[in-house]
């Protein structure tokens, strides 16, 4: 994997509803490869390889994330602000965080004082950032109400392969998709394989709705993060045993196709992968939600990615956990043709 392309995609602010800049980044990376890069008026981003075969698999990940829009700018030159998606309010007290202007990057401080840290029920409304403006005239000239804003982080490795940063949740997924389609095409995929960069999930789940839509694909898979039950003060009870560096992790959920998940469980023996499970009993909270319910209702699965720490500025995981994903979907999308049967009443 590119892990170059990775460390700009973590480093490239892309708060939900403002993932162009970082889009344009992806067109620009996938162009040696695909055979075909489609757009749509949502701001997705599709990588196609063999655009002519009838049978199409579409992988999605979601390349937006958690953060934060101006509101409105106060006398004194500071920023109150509102979520977008979501976001935990006191993890962001006494943090640097970065502003997305027109003009580029405004860098402040969200503000800190006793009374906020007593403060048990904070939310998001009750954050200010400083820039250092005098007054909002002043404020004014750097930034405007409806800019985003997220942490001002950067990645770090850690011992053990391990890696953490702001915003894996989902800019793993979308990575993952992109060197996916990248492998298949090394390993000779015949079928049409539509990589999907999605926008919107943490807010409104159209990204990859729209994806589907465009797409029509056979079936489906999404490509998201998923909680770990291996630290401190984590049960593993209500969706099972999920650690970092165990592998990826199929979903049990009456959303997911049962033969699908049979597939990837094919693949991962072939190339020796350890899978682990869990269980959404409903819906799953991710980009396979709203795939399944467009058109006729297509099939799909999900292969989630082990993280600790989720919707926080330190979200960990393990790059073990992420070649072995990449590696299963390139997998599967050379295993799947025209023999497959996901009808559950057929094969």
């Amino acid at each position: 994997m590119n892990q170059k392309f990775l460390e700009e995609m973590l480093d490239t602010c892309s708060v939900s509803g403002h993932e162009i800049e970082l889009q344009k980044k992806v067109i620009d990376y996938m162009k040696d490869v695909s055979d075909e890069i489609m757009t749509d008026m949502t701001g997705n981003v599709i990588q196609v390889l063999n655009p002519h075969s009838p049978l199409k698999v579409l992988l999605c990940g979601h390349i937006d994330e958690i953060g934060f829009i101006v509101t409105s700018v106060q006398s004194d030159g500071s920023l109150k602000v509102t979520n977008a998606g979501g976001v935990r309010a006191v993890l962001y007290l006494g943090t640097h965080v970065q502003i997305k202007t027109k003009k580029g990057i405004v860098h402040g401080v969200v503000i800190v004082n006793s009374s906020l840290m007593k403060k048990t029920d904070l939310t998001c409304e009750d954050l200010t950032i400083d820039i250092g403006a005098s007054s909002k005239e002043e404020a004014l000239r750097y930034v405007d109400v409806g800019d985003c804003v997220c942490a001002s982080t950067s990645y770090k490795y850690l011992v053990n392969d391990r890696m953490a940063a702001r915003a894996m949740d989902d800019r793993i997924g979308a990575f993952i998709v992109l060197e996916a389609i990248r492998r298949a095409k090394e390993k000779g995929c015949k079928i049409g394989a539509y990589g999907a960069t999605t926008v919107g999930e943490e807010t409104s789940m159209r990204g990859a709705f729209w994806a589907s839509q465009k797409v029509k694909p056979t079936c489906a898979i999404a490509i998201d993060v998923t909680y770990t039950s291996d630290y401190e003060g984590v049960s593993a009870s209500a969706t099972g045993e999920v650690a970092l560096g165990k592998g990826p992790v199929l979903c049990h959920s009456s959303i997911v196709n049962k033969k699908m998940n049979e597939i990837l469980e094919t693949c991962a023996k072939k190339l020796n992968i350890h899978l682990q499970y869990e269980i959404a009993s409903g819906r799953t909270g991710t980009d396979a939600d709203n795939i399944h319910f467009t058109n006729d209702g297509v099939p799909v699965a999900l292969v989630s990615i082990p993280l600790r720490y989720m919707h926080s500025s330190i979200e960990t995981l393990s790059l073990k956990d992420v070649q072995e994903i990449i590696d299963l979907l390139a997998e599967f999308l050379c295993a799947f043709d025209e023999t497959v049967e996901l009808d559950p009443f057929k094969g």
